[in-house]
């Protein structure tokens, strides 16, 4: 969706268009769910997420400035109930004993993984990264957004974000290189 078609859509929306409504969830949800899958490592958790991101975009719609950029608009929604879910859970397993499994035992076995040893190397440095890092590599590198995007979506400084970035990719590089030069995986 171009950016005068996804105007057009969100004013048609934020009148109350249901068909509208309809097009911004069509376009939006799989970016949503690959960004929620990515922070929470769990399908029902980011569905979850995602689901609600859409219920609150709908409720506020009326309130969003028609000319400030949706995409970041959007994620900060999105972000904040991922972070949200991740604060309750780490809450939730603080009060529960699961005993020698860890809790997310079955993130890195997960079926939303594609297939390969190297793709389940990439999650499982992804899931090692602290919640702030992830998010902030995945916004700028997967969802492509600028600094000033991601200061939107996250509240935090740019100069904040860069770190976070940078952190997060010396940590992927670093997890991902020794089993690469030591040949462990095949294309």
């Amino acid at each position: 969706m171009n950016a005068a078609h996804l105007h057009l859509v969100l004013q048609q929306a934020r009148r109350g268009d249901r068909t509208a409504f309809a097009q911004l969830v069509e376009q939006y949800y799989p970016r949503a769910l690959r960004f929620a899958l990515q922070m929470l490592r769990s399908r029902e958790d980011a569905e979850e997420a995602v689901q609600d991101t859409f219920v609150r975009v709908h409720d506020h719609l009326a309130g969003f400035r028609e000319d400030a950029p949706f995409d970041p608009w959007f994620f900060r929604i999105l972000g904040n109930r991922c972070r949200t879910m991740l604060a309750k859970r780490k809450r939730h397993r603080d009060f529960i004993e699961y005993g020698d499994v860890p809790y997310d035992a079955a993130a890195s076995e997960r079926a939303d993984v594609p297939d390969g040893d190297f793709a389940r190397e990439v999650h499982r440095a992804l899931d090692a990264l602290p919640p702030e890092q992830r998010e902030a590599f995945l916004l700028r590198h997967v969802n492509e957004m600028d600094y000033e995007e991601m200061t939107i979506v996250t509240g935090a400084k740019g100069s904040t974000l860069r770190m976070r970035v940078k952190r997060a990719v010396d940590a992927l590089r670093g997890t991902l290189q020794a089993p690469l030069r030591a040949g462990v995986f095949h294309e």
